[in-house]
């Protein structure tokens, strides 16, 4: 019984240790970002909370003629139709997937797990081309398209799982209680679904918002940059000066923010539908 107690108190330290080690970038990020230029560029570290606090890096953020403003609308752009778009199309697709039998179904499966196995960086080139020859270059419309397509195929695999382990039986059901197919659909298998969708919605709305390599590629314009984008050329050296670094940190809060917003508010049911998928899938 001690053994087993001496056990369980070891793997909880060790955890605890591996939970400080995970978090303290994000600790010092928050505490840089609060911190004066004096006092980052001092020989000997500040490590308490918010030590000689200020925030004027955010005044600067926010305030100043660097570009913040206009990357944010265009991640937010960017990534509000690229949610919208893809979780519709892939959740269509897991519905096509589970409910549905017709030729060729197994090969898209397939076609499904293979464009997984693609490395990103290798359709570049072929992507670029298609968006260059629709004129979409720095564009909403030119970036989201690529977005969807790439994040559709594993938000389809997601949801298939989830649509597959709610029972048909429930919607035949509820038809011979008198509802049609849709308005069975409707009220008995997409609540049950609801956990799913945001599950997959989040997994979505991160591989979009944080995405960089392929937005370097497709939005090379200053005023068509992402937030991922702004933050790299905005932690450059430029001609006014070193950089500020304080600023930097404000910036990469201000640009974690949406996620952390976005994941507390749909929490909940993210966790539904991960344990729900962890076992119907």
């Amino acid at each position: 019984m001690k053994t087993r107690s001496t056990g369980r108190i070891i793997w909880s330290g060790f955890a605890i240790l591996l939970a400080l080690i995970w978090v303290f970038p994000v600790y010092w990020m928050v505490n840089s970002s609060f911190l004066n230029t004096s006092t980052i560029n001092a020989l000997e570290p500040t490590f308490q909370p918010f030590g000689h606090g200020t925030l004027s890096n955010y005044t600067a953020v926010l305030t100043g003629n660097n570009g913040f403003g206009s990357s944010l609308k265009m991640s937010l752009m960017v990534t509000g139709l690229s949610l919208t778009v893809c979780i519709v199309f892939a959740f269509l697709a897991a519905l096509a997937i589970s409910r549905f039998k017709f030729r060729g179904r197994k090969s898209f499966v397939l076609a499904i797990i293979l464009i997984q196995m693609l490395p990103a960086e290798a359709m570049f080139i072929a992507q670029y081309k298609m968006v260059a020859g629709m004129n979409l270059l720095n564009s909403v419309l030119g970036a989201s398209i690529i977005y969807i397509a790439t994040v559709i195929p594993f938000t389809a695999w997601m949801l298939r799982g989830f649509v597959a382990g709610v029972p048909a039986d429930l919607e035949e059901a509820a038809m011979v209680d008198g509802c049609t197919r849709f308005q069975a659909f409707l009220k008995v298998t997409f609540p049950l679904l609801a956990p799913g969708l945001v599950a997959s919605g989040v997994y979505a709305f991160i591989q979009v918002w944080n995405e960089f390599a392929l937005a370097s590629v497709l939005l090379t314009s200053d005023d068509s940059e992402t937030l991922p984008l702004w933050l790299r050329d905005f932690s450059q050296p430029s001609a006014f000066g070193p950089v500020a670094w304080g600023q930097v940190m404000a910036g990469s809060v201000l640009v974690a923010i949406p996620v952390v917003v976005f994941f507390l508010i749909v929490q909940g049911r993210m966790t539904q539908g991960l344990v729900g998928g962890a076992v119907k899938g």
